[in-house]
């Protein structure tokens, strides 16, 4: 598991599956109320926590949050909720009402778009973005004092990346999406009438870290990033 600060406090926690091809990354931001943005699935929770506890006190953990209702992004939910007692899952009302609180060992708040709330020194906006970048209730994270955005899996790369990169990813992602049309996963992110809609949005928030869930996070010109990747997406899907 390689633990890379990739904006002030925030820590990029990664590790590639060589099966797989892929980086599984993980986000924690160190603050007063310490937040991870995705719990990795079941099987890797015990790297996740080893990584987290060179960060922070893992039972200190008070906010876990993710974009939908999927194995990487909230499979260890439950282990972190046994092991961070007053650590509380947040997501979008969506998640919580269809699929997260049937779950979860204890409920979940459950976020409507726009909300935002605190964890010391830093304040997240939560977007609802259905199927964006898959499944109804998807939402994602945007941390306002930084303009870090925490994508999922938008800019989804294959390969074992570097943890920052300010070269453009966009290549990689092509690719990506290229190989994933050619196997049985094709169609895993969808091209809706609310996609263009919804990439606006994140442009608009102009970013200065987009921390991808696969493959490298970027740092520099965020709204560009996701006008381009805006073209891929209706190039290729």
């Amino acid at each position: 598991m390689n633990i890379t600060e990739i904006a002030p406090d925030v820590f990029r926690l990664s590790l590639y599956i060589p099966e797989a091809d892929l980086q599984f990354n993980q986000f924690l931001v160190r603050d007063d109320e310490p937040l991870l943005f995705h719990t990795g699935m079941r099987g890797i929770f015990p790297q996740v926590r080893e990584a987290v506890s060179q960060l922070i006190d893992p039972s200190k953990l008070r906010h876990i949050s993710f974009s939908h209702f999927e194995a990487d992004e909230c499979g260890a939910l439950n282990d972190w909720l046994e092991i961070a007692p007053n650590a509380e899952a947040v997501c979008s009302f969506v998640g919580a009402e269809v699929s997260v609180n049937d779950f979860a060992i204890r409920p979940a708040r459950g976020l409507m778009d726009g909300d935002s709330f605190s964890t010391g020194k830093y304040t997240f906006k939560f977007l609802h973005t259905p199927h964006l970048p898959h499944c109804w209730e998807a939402g994602l994270l945007f941390e306002e004092t930084n303009r870090t955005l925490f994508s999922s899996d938008l800019f989804h790369q294959l390969g074992d990346l570097g943890p920052l990169t300010q070269n453009s990813v966009i290549d990689h992602v092509r690719a990506t999406f290229v190989n994933y049309n050619a196997t049985p996963l094709a169609g895993y992110m969808p091209y809706t009438r609310q996609t263009e809609a919804n990439l606006q949005r994140l442009v608009d928030l102009e970013p200065a870290t987009i921390a991808a869930m696969h493959g490298s996070s970027y740092s520099g010109d965020g709204a560009q990033a996701l006008r381009e990747l805006g073209d891929v997406m209706r190039e290729v899907l």
